[in-house]
């Protein structure tokens, strides 16, 4: 059992912030509408290679994102080798990623949250650069709207987040799948 979580904010004024960049790449990957409510997130169930893939949106709130993790994690009984998290990079430009593992928060509040409640750095991320604008405040960028031309850059990277997705629920050697995808600088 795999459990693929999409870090973002809900509400539709949160729609298409960089700060929900996990959200849109899962609502890319899956295509439909089918989220159900559970255990303070959206989820879906799929059965993929014979595999239970849960994938999840927390409704908590960036900040808070690790409750919802967490309680996932402890119902399922799913160990942190078995967890991709995907979400926004300030230090990576627009049009790159990075997968990581056992690495620090390094600033992100979602992160900081679920390191805090599965006391562990042992999961797999996938860091999608929005890069950073010193001219307005943090939080003003991060829930900022992407521009159509960001947005455009990014629908080009959506087939490649897919194929991580799909390589993340066949294999969980997180060190082979970082030696194939860091390579997009």
């Amino acid at each position: 059992m795999k459990l693929i979580v999409g870090l973002g904010n809900p509400g539709p004024e949160y729609t298409n912030t960089r700060h929900n960049i996990g959200f849109m790449v899962l609502d890319n990957y899956l295509t439909n509408s089918n989220w159900q409510s559970k255990f303070q997130a959206l989820y879906q169930t799929k059965s993929i290679n014979n595999e239970k893939i849960i994938f999840v949106k927390p409704t908590t709130y960036m900040n808070l994102s690790g409750n919802a993790v967490q309680e996932f994690v402890h119902f399922y009984k799913i160990s942190p080798e078995d967890i991709l998290i995907i979400h926004d990079d300030l230090d990576l430009p627009l049009g790159t990623y990075r997968l990581k593992t056992n690495s620090s928060a390094g600033g992100h509040n979602g992160i900081k949250s679920i390191i805090s409640n599965l006391q562990t750095t042992s999961f797999a991320r996938l860091k999608v650069g929005i890069s950073k604008n010193t001219n307005i405040s943090t939080k003003d960028y991060v829930l900022g709207q992407f521009t159509p031309e960001e947005l455009t850059k990014l629908s080009e990277l959506y087939p490649t987040f897919n194929h991580i997705i799909d390589d993340f629920i066949k294999n969980t050697d997180i060190n082979k799948l970082m030696n194939t995808y860091n390579h997009n600088k």
